[in-house]
């Protein structure tokens, strides 16, 4: 797998293409997300409860998220394969650090984070090239250093290739996706799945993870 690889490029294309329109529509989307918002504090909470250190949100898109991380008292910045997604996110968040780049393959130091979240953004994965990516976030994490995932579920069924408005994409079956960060070294902390809202198709998961 290297930066070339058909499906970062195609990911990436695909995201420059719809950038503008994505952060109109889903700058105030944490507002409407109490459970989103919980699972996102949690992660918080156990970070600092860890020790201070950098967090990193990988596919942060426009960046509200990774806003969102910095006001729950995170040293937080953002990573993502679209140039112009991160634009956006340094235009509407200047006091923070956005920075182009692929979750496979970080310029980040062994054991240089406390966190990572990756929210959405390992959906776009194919399952076959997963397990790289696992294996890059336990490199940057410190030992004991958190991962949260955020994604959709496919309610029990294997994983399912879905039509997704930006690029193909995946739906994982929750034991599905944390068998691949079992066998990378992760321990399991939490689980959450919530019923689709109205607008949503598909039920979503998260798991809270735990560097081993």
């Amino acid at each position: 797998m290297t930066e070339s690889a058909p499906y970062l490029t195609a990911t990436a294309q695909a995201y420059d293409s719809v950038a503008d329109l994505y952060a109109d529509l889903f700058r105030d989307s944490l507002d409407r997300l109490p459970l989103d918002r919980a699972a996102l504090a949690a992660f918080a909470e156990l970070v600092r409860t860890d020790g201070a250190g950098p967090v990193a949100e990988l596919g942060c898109g426009p960046g509200y998220v990774t806003a969102h991380l910095r006001s729950l008292g995170l040293d937080a910045f953002g990573i993502d394969l679209s140039p112009r997604m991160i634009e956006l996110a340094r235009a509407a968040h200047p006091g923070l650090r956005f920075e182009v780049g692929s979750m496979h393959a970080l310029d980040l130091a062994d054991g240089e984070l406390r966190g990572i979240l990756s929210w959405y953004s390992v959906i776009h994965t194919p399952p076959r090239e997963l397990p790289p990516y696992f294996a890059e976030f336990r490199r940057v994490l410190a030992p004991g250093g958190h991962l949260l995932l955020g994604f959709f579920e496919s309610e029990g069924d294997p994983v399912t290739e879905f039509d997704h408005k930006a690029a193909p994409a995946y739906r994982w079956p929750i034991d599905g996706l944390a068998e691949p960060a079992r066998e990378a070294g992760f321990a399991e902390v939490a689980r959450m799945l919530r019923e689709p809202l109205d607008g949503e198709r598909f039920r979503q998961g998260r798991l809270l993870l735990r560097r081993s």
